[in-house]
């Protein structure tokens, strides 16, 4: 079963389909593993991601209220630490008058990663 479900990971990636069986802890485990090691350069970030980048590093401040409030990992698709380890902010989306669905998440050890689909994926940035 577990070579079965290997096999199909990719698919599954990429089409969103949930796993059906009983294994779905292993595919959990296996799609928390590859999305939190993709990552993406600062410089490929869109400049609204770049601009709440440069707002988090010089402390803020922030355009909307929620910045900064605790991020859960709900989704558990980055590594796992204590409630209060990461932060969430906002990257605006042009054009809407609400927070849009991307976000950057930052942890305390210094990581950082952008979400282009609020949570469904998430991009490590380096650079």
């Amino acid at each position: 079963m577990i070579t079965a479900i290997r096999a199909i990971l990719p698919v599954l990636l990429l089409l969103s389909v949930p796993a059906c069986g009983s294994s779905t802890t292993t595919v959990r485990t296996a799609v928390q593993t590859t999305v939190a090691h993709a990552t993406i350069e600062f410089a490929d970030l869109p400049r609204a991601a770049q601009k709440t980048l440069t707002l988090i590093a010089a402390g803020g401040p922030y355009p909307y209220r929620r910045d900064g409030s605790v991020f859960v990992n709900r989704e558990r698709l980055l590594p796992a630490h204590p409630r209060g380890y990461y932060r969430e902010f906002t990257v605006a989306a042009p054009g809407q008058h609400y927070r849009g669905p991307r976000r950057i998440v930052v942890g305390e050890g210094g990581e950082r990663y952008y979400s282009p689909d609020h949570y469904r994926t998430f991009l490590r940035i380096t650079g």
